[in-house]
């Protein structure tokens, strides 16, 4: 397939309607008659509703339902995971009702108001009258796992969720075998995605009495599910509509609103709700990143070869499951692609504590295991005095390699030439050189850190996508997509696919971004990287398709055999001369106006991806540490990967770089903190939760290495995560380089690094 479109930074196909303000987002949305819903929240963060008194506030006028706990459906149901594995293991943990009348967090929601308008919902909360029985607030997991610890959930012993993890090979006899036992304790922060725009639903009956619920999220097709399993009503009575979404991350990938909406809605007959969070609200009851604590230890041998690992974690997933475990799992198996040894022991526990809810964002348990598990091996490269490039390069993969676990196959591996390429943007060799011997408050040091990812979830989840291309009268074609666009540019590459295989131009490609339960293609949703890799085979079998048919067509109408021609340019070719034999517009009107032969030519497609592909890739850091104030400046950073083909250039860069930006403040400065004894938020909004600004990204160095992924139909694999990875990991090893002290917990904030210099004697 020769690459013409592919491969070149075309601009957004959303570009215009995003500058311009005309994109539509769930905001935007207006019914005539529109109520409020909001919220009551728990001041506790862990206690039993004894008593609510809710008739003042259903007096107040202006105010159309009041709910609690009694008065929604007692169904407990899961938020997140994948419904349609077979295997029970791998399904959702139903630990959640629409309202509860225990609370597990400072935030939960106890009851819900809908009124004519936001002044009167304020006031009608403020009349709810609840009684609680104050329970012991457990907001560590060790806490939680203390003998004699309140139940958060009956049916956890010891509040652990989960304690699944694996073995491969003999880990003791590794270590009998090893020349050298290096441990670690290293530990992960609990951070928001703080995306744009904040979670927001509307939800209203329609003529025929279905709950059609217009929402901003990452996953319409499991919202649809997870309703209907709340409200216990066949799923088919159920529409989702996804507009635009302003930025995700993640935490539109779990079902935050839209049982309670499609609740509220019912409650008053059927007119249209629109429930909104605040940002404060966003921050403690969407989702945050899972804090981990990890315990490593190691057996390497005289040469610098790993034998074997034993990971221990233990994963916070705050007051509800939400992907639970499935994050802790995640992280272990798509870093241990990165380094095979001969044995790898992975023990996680998750825990429930009574803080807000972990889930899914962006890097799905990878960020907190490659941040342990680069800075321990960072830790044993420097205690063997070997450089950290060649202790990673004598012991990474190999393409060939088969995951023992799964059989997952490394297909294609540029890690190598990904370090190669990183080495030389940031002059390693030389600025290791001029760095070797410090003085003064001020020192410089490099760092690195390598990751590996998945493309997709196979074969742990279901990988479906669906693809519809109809061809119009003028020869372009309208593409409609299950996968959700949420800014990563998806719908363009899709664009960029059709474009390639039919031969026409990108803006005759028009996308459909909309995606409506009702009408598009079945699609698990964005997240997992998956949507360019897994969706971009259903796109390509749907245009291959209407080729096939096109040229089919052609052959009926001249007697041109269609193994003879091509289509390029928006013409219909000979294959092997590129003679022009008639315009594609020409054959497009006749398929649908042609008295004898018309047959309207459409495919409407899905594949379901039993296969996965490898990335691979590299960040490098410079930064100065001031000794006297504990501040960490990122000088220059490079991020390299090995992503397969690059559809979009452009697009691609701009992942990175958003991708790296967050990786700088999940390493230096974010962390959401909570009053010790209460569990109460005391970060949730963005003046005292420390987000980088632009004032703090230094420039970024984006860079990759091209390989060709033979089991996609372009070459592709997954981008949308992988930048995120190894950033702090990457920071961590500069400030080990330029200092020798070593920081084993994230953020690496000027509070905890002055502290860390003045035990260690610098200041």
């Amino acid at each position: 397939m020769a690459y013409t479109v592919v491969g070149k930074s075309i601009n957004r196909v959303d570009a215009v309607a995003k500058v311009t303000g005309q994109a539509k987002y769930t905001g935007d949305f207006i019914e005539r008659d529109m109520l409020v819903g909001t919220i009551l929240r728990s001041p506790y963060a862990h206690a039993i509703v004894k008593n609510i008194n809710v008739s003042k506030a259903r007096a107040l006028p202006g105010v159309e339902a009041v709910l609690t706990y009694a008065d929604v459906p007692k169904i407990k149901f899961a938020t997140a995971g994948h419904p349609y594995a077979l295997d029970p293991k791998h399904r959702d943990k139903e630990d959640r009702t629409i309202l509860t009348n225990k609370a597990r967090f400072v935030g939960d929601a106890i009851a819900a108001v809908v009124a004519t308008d936001e002044l009167t919902a304020a006031e009608a909360l403020k009349l709810i009258e609840v009684e609680y029985e104050v329970l012991e607030p457990l907001l560590t997991p060790e806490a939680a796992m203390r003998e004699g610890a309140p139940l958060i959930h009956d049916d956890c012993e010891r509040n652990i969720l989960s304690s699944h993890g694996y073995e491969i090979g003999a880990i003791e006899e590794a270590f009998q075998e090893a020349d050298y036992i290096f441990e670690d304790e290293l530990e992960t922060s609990i951070v928001q995605h703080c995306q744009l725009e904040n979670h927001v639903s509307c939800a209203y009956v329609d003529s025929d009495g279905r709950i059609v619920i217009v929402t901003s999220t990452q996953i319409p097709h499991i919202v649809r599910r997870i309703v209907g399993q709340a409200l216990g009503i066949p799923w088919g009575r159920v529409r989702v509509i996804k507009p635009y979404v302003g930025g995700g991350f993640g935490s539109k990938q779990d079902v935050c609103l839209e049982p309670l909406n499609a609740l509220m809605t019912l409650a008053v007959g059927g007119r249209p709700v629109r429930l909104e969070l605040s940002r404060e609200e966003c921050m403690i009851d969407t989702r945050t990143r899972h804090a981990i604590k990890y315990k490593i230890k190691t057996g390497v041998s005289k040469d610098g070869k790993l034998i074997g690992m034993h990971i221990a974690a233990i994963s916070n997933t705050g007051a509800y499951a939400s992907h639970g475990h499935s994050i802790a799992m995640a992280g272990g198996s798509k870093f241990r692609v990165l380094y095979p040894m001969k044995a790898l022991k992975y023990e996680p526990l998750t825990v429930y504590t009574n803080l807000p809810v972990a889930g899914a964002m962006r890097g799905y348990g990878s960020p907190q295991i490659t941040f342990a598990v680069e800075s321990h091996l960072e830790n044993i490269a420097r205690k063997l005095n070997i450089d950290p490039l060649e202790f990673r390069m004598k012991n990474l993969v190999h393409e060939g390699y088969v995951d023992p676990l799964n059989g997952n196959t490394v297909r294609s591996c540029g890690i190598r030439e990904c370090i190669e390429k990183g080495k030389e943007l940031i002059k390693w060799d030389e600025k290791k050189a001029r760095y070797k011997n410090q003085a003064g408050t001020k020192r410089r040091g490099l760092g690195m850190a390598c990751f590996s990812y998945a493309s997709g979830t196979h074969p742990v989840g279901l990988e479906m996508a669906g693809a519809r291309i109809v061809l119009n009268q003028d020869g372009s074609v309208q593409l409609q997509i299950g996968a959700t666009e949420i800014g990563q540019g998806s719908d363009t590459v899709f664009a960029q696919m059709v474009a390639e295989v039919l031969g026409i131009p990108v803006d005759m490609v028009h996308v459909i971004s909309t995606q409506d339960t009702d009408i598009t293609p079945f699609d698990t949703g964005a997240y997992a990287s998956r949507q360019t890799y897994i969706t971009g085979m259903a796109v390509a079998k749907a245009a291959l398709e209407v080729k096939e048919k096109i040229l089919d067509f052609v052959w009926g109408m001249t007697d041109i055999p269609a193994h003879a021609l091509d289509i390029k340019e928006q013409n219909i070719v000979y294959k092997h001369s590129g003679e022009v034999v008639m315009p594609l517009a020409e054959v497009a009107l006749h398929t649908y106006y042609d008295t004898v032969f018309a047959r309207p030519i459409t495919s409407d497609t899905s594949n379901n991806a039993r296969i996965n592909a490898f990335v691979f890739g590299v960040t490098f850091a410079e930064v100065e540490v001031d000794l006297k104030t504990g501040k960490i400046e990122v000088l220059e950073i490079y991020n390299v990967h090995d992503s397969g083909k690059i559809i979009n250039p452009q697009l691609a860069e701009g992942q990175v770089h958003g991708g790296v930006g967050m990786g700088i403040g999940y390493a230096l400065a974010e962390q959401m903190l909570f009053d010790e004894k209460t569990g109460k938020p005391l970060n949730n909004n963005l003046l005292d939760y420390k987000m980088p600004t632009i004032m703090d990204i230094p420039d970024i160095g984006v860079a990759f290495v091209e390989t060709f992924e033979p089991t996609s139909p372009f070459g592709c694999k997954a981008l949308g995560e992988p930048p995120t990875i190894p950033v702090a990991p990457a920071i961590r090893n500069a400030v080990l380089d330029a200092t020798g002290v070593a920081f084993n917990r994230l953020p690496m904030n000027p509070q905890r690094v002055f502290e860390k210099f003045k035990e260690a004697g610098l200041i």
